[in-house]
């Protein structure tokens, strides 16, 4: 599930994120004394001391996750509960700020979306659940000062938005979550992919959806802060649970076909030149009974029915050498202009061979198109592909 000053970088150690300020000067999440406990890498990232990978390393935390199931801290991101009136009331207040179907969500599920600028470009992208009698947003760490500053700014004081900083935010990720957590709350068996509900989890009440930024099932769990660690040792208990750093993490969104706020998207990237129209539901666009009305909808709705001049795609390097962000790619060997950048790349694990995402112009978007990618000077051959370059293995 980010443009900031403190992302993922596939340019260094793949796929390492680029330090941000002073370990010093950086906040950490409840469990910090475990990670370092667990013989973890900690870096700084979103203003925050996380690890990056433990003992085993990226590589063999990737393939744990897309074997078994991976416990990643993502405590950092920003949890907001949007209340104070009628949930209709609620929807429509925040389709103000976003191209999405709001009004239109079931209680007990939840949806991907992105707020949006005046001139279409994305300002963040989150994931936001109808809870009832509330909304409860998950933003991301970096961006999470913005949105809730532009939250408060447009939906106060007919609608309160607070900040939830006395919860831990954990992500148990792979084929094998189910059968871990179910054995605390048979109740999680039985959610679908989007669903959020209310478990008992070590006598805790926890905030859970099915869902993750990995590919595969699992859950993202929100519970009391002072919980966490205890919870997260009981997890790790369990023969097929491993701690995973934000490197796998973001080697597993790559390989998913995922964007990275900062990297594939940011204030400069329209929804429909991203890939991600399938987000903009019809109700939302020209001719739906609530089209419009949200930042930059002329110039977004404008993409959407008149093409891109440019779109993301997924690439694949020739032979085992990554091309990460800011690698230009040209439409010839030798000569030209570009056409095109990768925004996302590094060694995928689980296909065993380099992979990319990037932009490039429409009219050689298409799967099987081959590009050259200028690495230190030499032009080597990329090929364009269907993402995601692992299918999905989320329960629907």
């Amino acid at each position: 599930m980010r443009v900031e000053t403190e992302v993922p970088n596939e340019k260094s150690q793949n796929p390492v994120p680029r330090l941000g300020a002073p370990m010093t000067d950086l906040l950490k999440t409840p469990l910090f004394d475990l990670h370092r406990e667990l013989g973890g890498k900690m870096v700084g990232f979103a203003g925050y001391n996380l690890p990056v990978q433990y003992k085993p390393g990226i590589m063999a935390e990737h393939l744990h996750t897309r074997e078994k199931a991976s416990l990643f801290d993502v405590s950092h991101m920003g949890q907001v509960i949007l209340s104070g009136a009628p949930l209709p009331q609620l929807a429509m207040a925040l389709e103000t700020l976003m191209p999405m179907d709001v009004a239109g969500l079931g209680e007990g599920r939840q949806r991907y979306g992105f707020f949006t600028d005046r001139n279409g470009g994305i300002l963040d992208d989150l994931m936001f659940a109808n809870r009832g009698d509330h909304l409860f947003l998950v933003v991301n760490a970096a961006c999470k000062a913005d949105d809730i500053a532009r939250l408060k700014a447009a939906l106060e004081p007919d609608i309160t938005v607070d900040e939830i900083t006395d919860r831990a935010l954990l992500a148990l990720q792979g084929p094998r979550a189910e059968t871990v957590l179910a054995a605390l709350d048979p109740a999680a068996a039985e959610m679908r992919f989007m669903d959020i509900h209310n478990l008992t989890l070590e006598g805790v009440e926890a905030w859970v959806t099915r869902s993750g930024y990995t590919g595969e099932d699992g859950y993202e769990i929100s519970l009391p802060a002072d919980k966490a660690d205890a919870f997260a040792r009981r997890l790790l208990a369990n023969d097929d649970v491993q701690p995973a750093g934000l490197g796998a993490r973001n080697s597993l969104r790559l390989e998913a076909g995922l964007c990275l706020y900062g990297n594939d998207i940011d204030a400069t990237t329209l929804p429909g030149e991203a890939g991600l129209g399938w987000a903009i539901p019809k109700v939302r666009r020209r001719g739906g009974d609530r089209a419009g009305g949200f930042p930059g909808a002329d110039p977004i709705l404008d993409q959407l029915e008149q093409g891109a001049a440019r779109k993301r795609g997924g690439l694949r390097p020739e032979g085992r050498a990554p091309m990460r962000e800011g690698v230009d790619l040209f439409a010839d060997e030798t000569g030209g202009e570009p056409v095109g950048a990768i925004t996302s790349g590094g060694f995928g694990p689980s296909v065993g061979a380099a992979v990319a995402m990037g932009y490039v112009s429409a009219d050689l978007a298409s799967v099987g198109t081959r590009l050259y990618g200028d690495l230190r000077g030499k032009r080597l051959p990329v090929e364009v592909v269907a993402l995601p370059f692992v299918a999905p293995g989320q329960k629907r």
